[in-house]
């Protein structure tokens, strides 16, 4: 039987996680790692400078104190009693929509899967103040492990699915990463005493328009699926930079 890891990055209580694991359940033997606590825009990083306490909440429920990368990590390593064959991210409360998946920790744990030789995807819901339809990404997420475990993924590509926050979908598109701007995300805040400080987030998003991208199939209604690559290599610039720097 196939062995599915379920990880994310808003915390080990995350009903988004829940309702992931509930939907791997259905595919395989599933198993969570996650963050004892949310551990949101923390990238790829690992901890290195403490050590990390394992703690098992339930039967094959464990959670860990540190990032998404590091449960991804120990638990490739050292929870699970074989290699799984997916690694399952998500659900992400709030999208990981063009630049923002360089931020993600839910993306980061799909990253870390993919290094660590593992199939692997991470999905997202767009933020909505009045709740999510964990439900509807997550018949989604098992239909794309389904494929994931039966069809494979290309070498040292992962998936980037993120879905509108609705029960009405209207299908499905598969794009590329877009690009997100952000204005006034920086803001001025003082102490009791009168120290300025800076905070960094909210702001009016918006992005760059292009076709095909992921904002505007979230924007249109559709669920994005985007495959994202390991090689953050430009190879036109690395063509280039060859040709005309002769003099270095």
């Amino acid at each position: 039987m196939a062995l599915i890891l379920v990880t994310n990055d808003d915390g080990v209580l995350s009903e988004g996680l829940t309702a992931l694991f509930e939907a791997m359940s259905g595919v395989a033997e599933a198993v969570i790692v996650a963050p004892d606590t949310e551990r949101s825009a923390t990238s790829h990083s690992l901890t290195m400078h403490r050590p990390l306490r394992v703690t098992e909440v339930r039967e094959n429920v464990y959670a860990i104190n540190g990032t998404p990368t590091d449960c991804v990590t120990l638990g490739i390593g050292k929870i699970l009693k074989c290699k799984p064959d997916l690694v399952a991210s998500g659900i992400n409360k709030g999208g990981n929509l063009g630049d923002d998946i360089t931020y993600s920790g839910t993306v980061s744990a799909a990253i870390e899967g993919t290094i660590l030789g593992v199939p692997s995807f991470a999905i997202s819901m767009l933020w909505d103040d009045s709740g999510f339809h964990f439900n509807t990404a997550a018949a989604f997420a098992k239909k794309i492990a389904m494929n994931i475990i039966g069809k494979g993924l290309p070498r040292d590509t992962l998936l980037n699915v993120n879905v509108p926050n609705t029960s009405s979908i209207r299908g499905v598109k598969f794009t590329k990463q877009g690009k997100r701007v952000y204005c006034n995300s920086i803001q001025e805040t003082y102490d009791p005493w009168g120290k300025k400080h800076f905070w960094i987030g909210g702001g009016s998003p918006s992005w760059e328009e292009d076709e095909n991208t992921d904002f505007l199939a979230v924007e249109s209604g559709y669920i994005s699926v985007t495959p994202l690559h390991l090689d953050l290599t430009n190879y036109d610039a690395l063509k280039n930079i060859k040709n005309e720097w002769k003099e270095l």
